[in-house]
């Protein structure tokens, strides 16, 4: 396949064009940056609504992974801004320029997140259930919306509703490493709320899973089939690194230090269930958590004097 990739160069992008090159087909990135566009690259500029149809004609499917980072920086007016109009404004160019081509890829798989069904405690939630509340709820709905113009045109459109990726080289686990590492790791608030997870490995696969399957459109939830408490979560983690998890950050203090950040994406429950990836015969490599972290993390912390426990 001749395959079309946006945020190529992003921690899931670089995976996923990695692992797609090597399964043989013909990867080109989608970028911002004119200067890489010497290595074969599409250039496009979302917020100025330019994309020359003719440089994506002919690919046979498309993958959109780019996006405003929602977990740098607090959530002022201006970043909540850039974090909606970098998902909307490009998804639906995007749609809009794949909808009036001659020869329009037969998928698009669009990158989506389940902080779409917001905080809903420990209710199970597959892709049938209704969306939540709050600010990272209506950027997925709108940006979900934004994909529309590509699904009317007869092109196949999933919605990838990803949770939170782990991996050793980048994203939420990267950023908890050093404190855990130093034995200063602990709990979020109550430790109660739920985290959905998916490791790095299960992300790629599960999206070239997306890509081959045609039964396969609308809303998939990419998460590990087992959803844990941020406390399960933390003491896993100090089990693999051989480290304490005394520590524990209340969320009022949460909330005084990232403000509404803190809240939608360190507190908030959200157990999500992946049910139309297994339905659909996906099989996850990595579908428990300790296993999975001790497979990811490099085996670079030693165990620590026997009264850390």
């Amino acid at each position: 396949m001749k395959v079309l990739v946006s945020g190529a160069t992003g921690l899931i992008g670089s995976a996923l064009v990695e692992s797609v090159a090597q399964s043989g087909h013909q990867v080109t990135a989608l970028v911002r940056s004119p200067a890489l566009a010497g290595s074969g690259a599409v250039v496009w500029n979302p917020a100025a609504g330019t994309l020359d149809s003719a440089h994506v004609e002919g690919f046979d499917a498309v993958v959109h992974l780019a996006g405003e980072s929602v977990a740098r920086g607090r959530w002022t007016t201006r970043k909540k801004s850039r974090i909606r109009e970098s998902r909307v404004q490009g998804t639906g160019l995007l749609s809009r320029t794949l909808a009036r081509l001659d020869q329009p890829p037969t998928v698009l798989a669009c990158a989506s997140a389940i902080g779409y069904y917001g905080d809903r405690g420990e209710e199970p939630l597959d892709e049938e259930s209704p969306p939540g509340e709050g600010f990272l709820a209506q950027v997925c709905r709108d940006w979900e919306a934004a994909t529309q113009p590509a699904a009317e045109a007869g092109i196949r459109v999933v919605k990838l509703r990803m949770g939170v990726v782990l991996a050793a080289g980048g994203g939420a686990l990267a950023r908890m490493l050093p404190l855990f590492r130093r034995g200063l790791g602990g709990r979020l608030g109550s430790g109660t709320q739920y985290m959905s997870w998916i490791t790095l490995r299960d992300v790629v696969g599960a999206a070239q899973h997306v890509l081959s399957n045609d039964t396969l459109h609308g809303a998939v939830n990419l998460v590990s089939p087992r959803a844990v408490t941020n406390r399960e979560f933390t003491r896993s983690l100090g089990r693999v690194l051989h480290r304490p998890t005394y520590f524990a950050v209340p969320g009022g203090v949460l909330r005084i230090l990232l403000g509404q950040m803190a809240e939608e994406l360190l507190l908030n429950s959200t157990r999500v269930i992946p049910r139309r990836l297994t339905d659909s015969g996906y099989t996850f490599d990595d579908p428990e958590l300790e296993p999975a972290l001790r497979r990811i993390l490099p085996r670079s912390c030693p165990r620590p004097p026997a009264v850390w426990g």
